[in-house]
């Protein structure tokens, strides 16, 4: 039976192997987290590094570990420029992609989606000079993602984002077992709107992120779990501390 492991690293960092040993770092934020499980320098192998969008707390430490492990680095278009700015030279390494495209890496399809968020590139990430008198500049967008494994188990990872009907279309299309999305309910959805997008996406399992007290985001994931168990009853909720894991098979799973 088909296997998947997720270790939730902290806040939307998340660490995923697939049934064939493939290693991805989604979103890795890890040195200057004040939640994260592990460091930059705990990361010996990485295959794929994904980054939804250019904030900080998505994006610090993604070209840094493909620099160190050779793992091939998958954004937006403007993030692929981005990425070559920080020093990953090899253009094959680099896959560049916009809402609605796709690549397969390895064994697994990656397709980027729409979201809604601010659109704008850490500083002391982007390329280039900054304008003067501005402080951020547009990365171009800012993407949800869903990992399609030859296993046959899928992956929906909403990134920042408000509620949005069309989730209900991303979740016709692809099907996935497993949704990840934020709650904090500051910066992106809370609670109320996380329960009604996993309403719309109707996965197994939902993951809930980007929340908690260190970073001024607290979430009441009892009420969370409370809505989600009435809108969509055949989906659980694992809620994991960082440095935790999920083990996934298909219409089950294992907290470690």
């Amino acid at each position: 039976m088909s296997k998947f492991k997720i270790t939730f690293i902290g806040h939307a960092s998340f660490r995923f192997e697939s049934e064939n040993g493939t290693i991805i770092y989604l979103d890795p934020w890890l040195d200057e987290s004040p939640v994260a499980a592990i460091q930059r320098s705990d990361v010996d192998r990485a295959d794929i590094v994904i980054a939804t969008h250019g904030h900080n707390d998505h994006v610090q430490d993604a070209f840094e570990i493909c620099r160190e492990t050779g793992a091939t680095f998958v954004g937006g278009y403007e993030m692929s420029l981005v990425a070559a700015a920080n020093g990953i030279e090899d253009e094959d390494q680099i896959v560049a992609l916009n809402p609605g495209g796709s690549t397969k890496v390895r064994d697994v399809a990656i397709t980027l989606t729409q979201a809604h968020h601010s659109q704008s590139m850490s500083p002391e990430l982007a390329f280039g000079p900054l304008p003067k008198g501005h402080y951020f500049r547009p990365d171009g967008g800012v993407n949800g993602v869903v990992l399609q494994f030859d296993s046959g188990i899928t992956v929906y990872d909403t990134a920042d984002t408000c509620v949005f009907s069309d989730m209900q279309l991303i979740s016709q299309m692809y099907g996935p077992q497993i949704a990840i999305l934020p709650v904090g309910g500051k910066y992106t959805m809370g609670i109320r709107e996380g329960a009604r997008a996993t309403g719309f996406i109707r996965p197994d399992v939902v993951l809930p992120c980007h929340y908690g007290e260190a970073l001024g985001q607290p979430a009441d994931l009892d009420e969370f779990e409370k809505a989600v168990r009435f809108l969509c009853p055949a989906t659980r909720v694992a809620a994991l501390r960082p440095g935790a894991s999920i083990t996934y098979t298909p219409s089950s799973f294992m907290i470690e």
